[in-house]
C-alpha cells in the first residue's frame, strides 16, 4: 500500500467513525417517534372505545439542548387530536429560575386533551437532591396555569376513565399507599408513575391494569440485546416499551421526548399515541 492509498483509507475510516457521532448528536435526538399502539383497559366504557390517550414524558427543559424543538414537536403532536393527554414527569433538568421561565414558554404551546389533561412530577422537578419543595410547587403552578391537572398521590376521573397519579419515587412526597387504598377494581383505571422502579414496591393493593412511566429515556444510547450503559433504575429490565409484570399489571415505559444530554443512539425520542380499547 503506497502513501496515497494509505491516507485515502485513513480518511475513509475517519469519515465512517465521524458519522455515528454526528448522527447521535445532531439527528436522532430530534427525530421524534410517534409510537401508535392500542391500550386495552378493563371496564372501559363503550363511549371511550377508540379514543386517544397521548403520553408525553421527560421534557427536560434546560440548557443541554435547544428546547424549541419541543414546541415544534407539540405542534406536530396536536394533529392526532388526543382526547386525553398525560405528562409523566421531569419537565425541567435542574429546576432553576431560568429553566422555569423557559418551561413557561414551552408549555404555552403544550398539547391538551379535548377531554382531560393530567400530569405527575418526576425527580428532576424537585431540583437539587430531589428535595426542593418550592421548585416542585412552582412547576405544578406553571403546568396548572396551562390547563394541566397535576396528580400528586391523587386521582382524577374523566369521562369514565380513572387516572391515579403518584408523586415521584425519589421525592419526599412519594406516598402512594393512601391513594391505592381507594383503588376500585370496578373502574377503568390507569396509573401514572414516573419511575418504573415503584412497580416492585408493596404499594399496589391488588391493582390490575396499566402503569404509564418514563424516567429511563430508554437509556438514550443502546445496542438492543447487547448493552444499555446508562439506566437510572434498580430493575434493569425496565428499559422501555411494554412489560408484562405477570400479576395483572402491564407497564409501559415511554422513551422520553427530551434528553438529559443531547445524545441518542438507537433510542429515538418518543411520544406515545394510545388508542383505548375494551380489554
Amino acid at each position: 500500500m503506497n502513501r496515497k492509498t494509505f491516507l485515502k483509507r485513513v480518511a475513509q475510516i475517519s469519515v465512517l467513525g465521524l458519522f455515528p457521532a454526528l448522527y447521535s448528536w445532531k439527528v436522532e435526538p430530534f427525530w421524534v417517534d410517534f409510537v401508535q399502539r392500542k391500550l386495552p383497559v378493563k371496564n372501559l366504557p363503550k363511549s371511550l372505545d377508540g379514543k386517544i390517550v397521548m403520553q408525553i414524558s421527560d421534557l427536560h427543559v434546560g440548557d443541554r439542548f435547544d428546547w424549541n424543538f419541543l414546541i415544534e414537536t407539540f405542534q406536530e403532536a396536536k394533529r392526532f387530536k388526543p382526547d386525553f393527554v398525560v405528562y409523566t414527569g421531569d419537565y425541567v433538568n435542574s429546576g432553576t429560575t431560568e429553566e422555569q421561565n423557559a418551561l413557561t414558554t414551552v408549555m404555552e404551546n403544550c398539547v391538551l386533551g379535548t377531554t382531560a389533561t393530567l400530569g405527575i412530577l418526576g425527580n428532576h422537578d424537585y431540583g437539587n437532591n430531589w428535595k426542593d419543595f418550592e421548585c416542585a410547587d412552582q412547576i405544578c403552578e406553571i403546568l396548572e396555569d396551562r390547563g394541566i391537572t397535576m396528580l400528586r398521590n391523587a386521582r382524577q376521573e374523566a369521562a369514565g376513565l380513572n387516572f391515579i397519579g403518584f408523586d415521584d419515587l425519589w421525592s419526599p412526597r412519594f406516598q402512594p399507599s393512601e391513594i391505592m387504598k381507594e383503588y376500585d377494581p370496578s373502574k377503568a383505571n390507569i396509573v401514572l408513575c414516573h419511575n418504573p422502579d415503584a412497580c416492585d414496591l408493596n404499594i399496589w393493593n391488588g391493582y390490575q391494569g396499566w402503569i404509564l412511566s418514563g424516567h429511563t429515556h430508554g437509556g438514550q444510547c443502546r445496542i438492543p440485546g447487547i448493552i444499555t450503559p446508562v439506566l437510572p433504575v434498580k430493575n434493569k429490565k425496565y428499559i422501555s416499551g411494554e412489560i408484562d409484570l405477570e400479576d395483572g399489571r402491564m407497564l409501559y415505559i415511554n422513551r422520553a421526548i427530551g434528553h438529559s444530554f443531547q445524545v441518542r443512539f438507537m433510542v429515538r425520542p418518543e411520544i406515545t399515541v394510545f388508542t383505548l380499547t375494551q380489554a
